[in-house]
């Protein structure tokens, strides 16, 4: 049977579920959500794996999240499993494309794509991503500037943005 290995990262006053296959890291969780948003996103994405709580299998993972949450690490590079639409997965590559420290609005993602009018769309695919943080949809906001819709609501989105040195 195929497993997805996960635990519980905490940081700080930070904690959410990290997962992972045997190939890679497959989904970050929404802050203070549990094991339950994990096990609706797997019948969902990856329908009959087996979770087995494994703290040692996803020390590589937390490792790296604890770098980046200490500000020793602007990009978390560990290898990634998940799988999405062709268009989700050109605008989760455009997304991994911005640089730590920057936002860039939906247009802007939209624009990357040579496909302006499909903002609203880009929006759909960013809400879709498995692996917040790593695929740093939290540095996707309005074109006006403004905090905008985020999987783990917007209070981890603005704090996410702070620990980059992003005020808005």
């Amino acid at each position: 049977m195929l497993v997805i290995y996960w635990t519980v990262f905490r940081y700080s006053n930070w904690e959410f579920i990290i997962a992972a296959t045997e190939k890679g890291l497959c989904f970050t969780g929404s802050e203070n959500q549990g094991v339950d948003e994990l096990r609706a996103w797997v019948n969902k994405a990856f329908k009959g794996m087996e979770l087995i709580e494994d703290k040692e299998k996803l020390a590589p993972y937390a490792k790296q999240f604890q770098q980046y949450f200490d500000c020793q690490r602007g990009e978390i590079d560990f290898p990634l499993d998940f799988k999405g639409t062709d268009f989700q997965m050109s605008v989760w590559a455009a997304l991994r494309a911005i640089p730590y420290g920057t936002t860039y609005s939906y247009s802007d993602i939209a624009e990357r794509l040579n496909n302006p009018k499909s903002v609203r769309a880009v929006g759909t695919a960013i809400g879709s991503n498995p692996v917040m943080i790593v695929i740093p949809c939290h540095r996707v906001i309005g074109k006006n500037g403004t905090l905008t819709g985020f999987r783990a609501g917007l209070d981890m989105k603005k704090r996410l943005l702070e620990l980059e040195g992003i005020k808005l």
